[in-house]
């Protein structure tokens, strides 16, 4: 028992932090005798909540190792067919074993101290070029926290470039990733904007005075695989004053054409395809590229080309005056964190395979999803989605 206690103590000293002196002296320098007593005086009556938790007694930072260990081991890997934007992926050794696995790479605040984060900041600029290329926009961030949220980044950005006031409602493919229609659906409510899921080849847009809308998001390919030309319908949400989104499969960019060459005013979806494991569900970096002329309203991180006292080239995180960590409450999003580390392992994968070779791994899964159609037309079974390449 003695040796449990000291275990746990040692295990309370060093996660918890200031001892019962240090507690001491900030309370004597804040004015309060005890914790309790700085408590009652600080939070709102409203949630203080002086009921005991039932948490159970403390254990040593062995027997939660041991608890956790226990608990994982129970997961079960299984080969996923969910899709919806989600994806297996081979993590190339180098990357998994110099990146993924190198605390030199986990924290996600490096890059705001360029002295020190050359090389990081320099794998950023490689991602937002990838993303640049691969979706046909001009600028890119150095990504977002998911496919989701930075489709509700991007429609809050379109509501706040639309110049027609009376634009409150946007238009959402029936297509999209569910996922990604429910954040939609979170971001817009409590803003009393009205989103139309509605398949926009049958929307109506001369009656745009009952109904003015100021985007319309598009999947593409759709959540179920289907690949749709979206030009005509980008012509008519333009004429109308809105703007257009495209949610996508990054690595199925290597082989359609790119959103920004049918219309698209800004391109949103995440870089999980390439190498970054599945993870349960996540995390994976998302990113929202669009045109430069909307940078100043482009939320999160934005690397940038600069230079130093010498004269010689170096990369900063720049345009920082859109950022909450300088304008607060004006900043273009306060949702913007990034994931560093998994944008940054998009970034090596892209350059590992190089271009060729990322389209050479959209080709074999077109020709595999090709064969499993047919196999499963030859068994008897309806394939809903037919056209995998347009």
């Amino acid at each position: 028992m003695k040796n449990y206690l000291e275990t746990n103590q040692e295990f309370t000293r060093r996660h918890i932090g200031p001892g019962k002196k240090d507690q001491q002296a900030m309370l004597k320098e804040l004015g309060f005798n005890t914790l309790e007593e700085m408590i009652s005086k600080v939070v709102p009556k409203t949630i203080l909540n002086t009921d005991t938790m039932s948490i159970g007694d403390g254990q040593s930072e062995h027997m939660i190792l041991n608890t956790l260990k226990e608990m994982v081991s129970k997961n079960q890997v299984f080969e996923t067919l969910i899709g919806m934007g989600y994806h297996d992926t081979i993590t190339p050794s180098v990357i998994l074993r110099n990146v993924f696995e190198n605390p030199v790479w986990y924290t996600a605040y490096t890059p705001y101290q360029p002295e020190i984060s050359q090389g990081r900041l320099e794998s950023l600029l490689n991602f937002q070029t990838m993303i640049t290329d691969l979706t046909g926009m001009e600028i890119s961030n150095a990504s977002l926290l998911d496919e989701g949220t930075a489709a509700g980044e991007a429609m809050m950005m379109a509501y706040s470039l639309c110049k027609n006031q009376n634009a409150q409602s946007f238009l959402v493919h029936p297509g999209t990733h569910p996922h990604v229609i429910e954040v939609l659906k979170t971001r817009s409510e409590p803003l009393g904007l009205k989103m139309i899921i509605q398949n926009p080849n049958d929307f109506d847009f001369d009656s745009l005075a009952k109904t003015d809308i100021f985007c319309a998001i598009f999947q593409y390919p759709t959540t179920d695989g289907h690949i749709e030309n979206y030009k005509a319908i980008a012509e008519k949400v333009h004429a109308s004053g809105g703007y257009v989104i495209a949610s996508v499969d990054l690595l199925a960019m290597t082989l359609l054409t790119p959103p920004g060459e049918w219309g698209a005013d800004m391109v949103v979806g995440n870089s999980q395809r390439f190498g970054v494991p599945l993870g349960y569900g996540g995390p994976h970096a998302a990113f929202l590229a669009t045109k430069d002329a909307f940078k100043r309203s482009l939320p999160g991180r934005l690397v940038g080309v600069s230079i130093d006292s010498n004269g010689k080239k170096a990369l900063r995180l720049t345009l920082q005056t859109r950022e909450q960590h300088i304008r607060r409450e004006k900043a273009t999003s306060n949702i913007c964190t990034a994931q560093v580390l998994l944008a940054n392992m998009a970034a090596m994968y892209g350059v590992y395979h190089g271009p060729e070779g990322l389209k050479n791994i959209a080709r074999r899964i077109l020709t595999i999803t090709t064969a499993a159609a047919d196999g499963l037309k030859k068994l008897g079974f309806t394939v809903e989605t037919t056209q995998f390449f347009d």
